[in-house]
This record gives structure tokens, C-alpha cells and sequence, in this order.
């Protein structure tokens, strides 16, 4: 298990008391009390300690207890927060055990805006766009202020500006994907997906807990799911938890 690394400003814990109910769920995990290794943290997630480690130990913990639902979604989660290899590696575990194995043709249902930015490494593109449009600009006038030759200067000027265009659009991109993509973990271990929203409706298919679907729109108690490889049917909104 990683180390605790949480905003505490916040919280109805003290750090101390934060801090002791991490152990206790790293102590009770490696006991094979996973029960009480959950509760203690979902005690820090209740109290808005959701930081990468502690969704990361409980999606583990539920992995072990091979809940596959929860396990993924909290693992989901944590991958959204840190790229740690271990996350990583118990994610890849969790999708291997999950019955519906259609990740392989992800690259081809995801539109290629999505696959970038969930590819993105927003704060790191975020510094390079300040970085080069700070640095283009300060050029660009440097090479006003100064006689003589500005071709050279001007280009590398030019080119800065452009790059952080480019990375400024890549942000932009980023932005509007988080906004307007909506994902879900499947929960139950069996769910039936129908062609129209309601009972009445022909069952298509099923999805079994685990499976990440994106959710294109919603009726009543029902929602429209997309699933990796680009099928598509209804199923009912309270088996599905958001991202």
C-alpha cells in the first residue's frame, strides 16, 4: 500500500485521526478483514479524504474480496489522479477478471478527441502552454525593441506562438471531453440491456460488473449505454455509478 497523502484542511478528522484510520485499514487489509478495511476508508471518503491512496487501497481491497464493481470504479478513480504504476497494475487485474472482455476494440469505438485527452497529461501541457506563449510573446517584443536583423528571432518567435496555440487547443479539447463524456462502472453482477428504455423491451444483451460503458443519454429510470466495442442498449441507471 502507498503512503497517506491527503488534504486535511478540510476534513472533520485530524490529521492524526486521518492518519490512524488509514493504518487501520492497511492493518485490517493485510489481516484478510477486508470488511473492516472498506469501512475505515470509506470513513476518510465520507469526510472528503478521497485522495489517490486511499481510493486506490480500497478499490484494492475490493479486489481482493473479488468485487469487481467497486473495485473498478474506485480504482477508475484513482487512475484519474495519479499515474502510480500499482494503480496501474491492480486496474489491468480487475479488467482481466471482469466477464466482459471487449477493451481490446476501445481504440476504435472511443472518438480519437477522447482517446487524446484522456491520454493527456493535463497539468504538464498546461505549463508547456504558459511556458511557450510567455516565452513567444516576450520574443516577439524583444525582437521589436532591437535593431537590425529579427527574421531568426521572429521565427522562433512565430513558432513558440504557435506551439502554444496548439497545446492551448489540446487544453481546450481536454476541457470539452470532461465536460460533455459522461463514463460509468457497471455495478451489478449481471445487467440486461435492452433495445428501448422499459421493461417491455427485448433484452439485447448483458454487462457484468466492471465493465466501463459511456453513457450517451438518459429516460426515466433508464439510461443508454455504449459499451468499448460500440454496441449500444438500455439499462437501468441504478446499476451503473459515474466516474
Amino acid at each position: 500500500m502507498t503512503s497517506l497523502v491527503l488534504a486535511l484542511a478540510l476534513a472533520q478528522y485530524t490529521p492524526q485521526e486521518a492518519q490512524s484510520l488509514f493504518v487501520e485499514g492497511n492493518d485490517a487489509y493485510y489481516k484478510g478483514d477486508y470488511a473492516a478495511a472498506k469501512e475505515r476508508y470509506e470513513k476518510l471518503l465520507q469526510a472528503g479524504l478521497g485522495g489517490p491512496d486511499v481510493l486506490f487501497n480500497l478499490g484494492t481491497t475490493h479486489l481482493a474480496a473479488n468485487e469487481l464493481g467497486p473495485a473498478t470504479l474506485f480504482l477508475e478513480r484513482a487512475s484519474r489522479l495519479s499515474d502510480d504504476d500499482d494503480i496501474g497494475a491492480n486496474l489491468a487485474v480487475a479488467r482481466q477478471r471482469q466477464v466482459d472482455q471487449v477493451v481490446g476494440a476501445e481504440t476504435t469505438a472511443v472518438p480519437f478527441t477522447q482517446r487524446v485527452a484522456e491520454a493527456m497529461n493535463e497539468r504538464a501541457v498546461a505549463i508547456a502552454f504558459l511556458a511557450t506563449w510567455w516565452l513567444g510573446f516576450l520574443l516577439l517584443w524583444l525582437t521589436w525593441r532591437r535593431a537590425g536583423a529579427r527574421v531568426v528571432p521572429g521565427l522562433i518567435a512565430a513558432a513558440l506562438l504557435v506551439a502554444g496555440a496548439t497545446l492551448g487547443g489540446a487544453l481546450l479539447v481536454r476541457a470539452h471531453v470532461t465536460a460533455t463524456v459522461e463514463e460509468a462502472i457497471v455495478m451489478p453482477e449481471a445487467a440486461k440491456v435492452r433495445e428501448f428504455p422499459g421493461e417491455a423491451a427485448r433484452v439485447s444483451f448483458e454487462v457484468h460488473a466492471g465493465l466501463k460503458v459511456r453513457i450517451m443519454e438518459t429516460s426515466g429510470r433508464y439510461a443508454r449505454v455504449r459499451l468499448p466495442n460500440a454496441l449500444e442498449g438500455w439499462t437501468e441507471k441504478e446499476g451503473l455509478v459515474a466516474l
